[in-house]
């Protein structure tokens, strides 16, 4: 994909797993929690409160977006058809995955690239360091936050009430 040079997030261009050609602005105005996934990960079970939050708080304006990533250790290695049948038929997710990003190095999603930019973790450092690194973003498309992998979705609840 192309770099972005855009000011906004909301340009970012984005591609469902299902191949469809969007934009983060397609979300505009809904407290986001994007997530880079995977589904042979021991943090995979993530899934099941990520899945409890998005339908704790989408009606008031809370999505969640996952993009499963094969960058760590190869734990998302499935086509895009496997990826969605194991997250709808494991933890019956409903909430918008797009297709396999790299989120690290020189092929990061330009997304990635600037998340990352926005909220660096632990000692100012960009690189995403597993599955499941959490970026919340408010209504505006503003990064509030960033978690770390191990942080448990219901530990996030709170923050995500403040936005909304």
């Amino acid at each position: 994909m192309a770099q972005t040079t855009a000011n906004s997030l909301y340009d970012i261009p984005l591609r469902t797993l299902q191949g469809q050609d969007t934009q983060l602005g397609a979300y505009a105005g809904k407290v986001l929690l994007i997530v880079n996934t995977a589904s042979r990960c021991g943090l995979t079970p993530q899934y099941e409160g990520l899945e409890a939050l998005r339908r704790r708080y989408h009606e008031r304006g809370f999505e969640i977006l996952g993009f499963p990533c094969n960058q760590f250790r190869a734990q998302e290695p499935g086509s895009a058809e496997e990826i969605a049948t194991f997250c709808r038929s494991t933890y019956d997710l409903s909430f918008p995955l797009f297709e396999k990003t790299e989120v690290n190095g020189a092929h990061a999603h330009p997304l990635y690239r600037e998340l990352k930019r926005r909220a660096p973790g632990l000692l100012g450092i960009e690189a995403i360091k597993w599955n499941f690194t959490k970026f919340l973003l408010n209504r505006e498309g503003e990064v509030v936050s960033r978690f770390a992998p191990i942080v448990a979705p219901e530990r996030i609840a709170k923050a995500i009430e403040a936005l909304l």
